[in-house]
């Protein structure tokens, strides 16, 4: 965890002011009335196919009468806001980004798949054997004529 670092927006609604601030875990941000907290940030490896990006955030509000209550505990997830937000009248919280190291990964696959090769089953068509066309990325695409006057 020591050398991840996450970096989370914070809007105040009041006066429309943007603060963006980075974040190792276990640190903490104030503003004011304002304390955030980051405990943790994870980010998907780069070799998986879903991207997300999550920062486990609390944030703390100073109220009226001078004493610190607890708004928000949990996971913000950048891909998507709506799962879990902030819900403050003042403040909006949500995290950018999650910078971290991976070990190594799996090798990369010896070839990449496209639409010719992904089935083993047998090709229909009305002859038994057919010429195998090139692959649509080694010829240039041809011009279309223009209808247009």
């Amino acid at each position: 965890m020591a050398q991840r670092v996450a970096v989370l927006g914070v809007l105040n609604k009041r006066n429309g002011i943007v603060k963006t601030v980075a974040l190792h875990p276990g640190q903490s941000a104030r503003w004011n009335d304002l304390i955030v907290h980051l405990r943790a940030c994870e980010t998907t490896a780069p070799w998986e196919q879903e991207k997300l990006t999550g920062a486990f955030v609390q944030v703390d509000v100073q109220g009226t009468d001078k004493r610190w209550r607890r708004v928000f505990s949990g996971w913000l997830y950048k891909e998507s806001p709506s799962l879990n937000v902030v819900q403050h009248p003042v403040y909006d919280v949500w995290p950018k980004s999650c910078a971290m190291n991976f070990p190594a990964g799996p090798p990369a696959p010896a070839g990449t798949a496209d639409s010719s090769n992904l089935s083993s089953a047998k090709k229909s068509g009305s002859g038994a054997t057919s010429a195998t066309p090139a692959p649509a990325d080694s010829a240039p695409p041809s011009a279309a004529p223009s209808n247009a006057t």
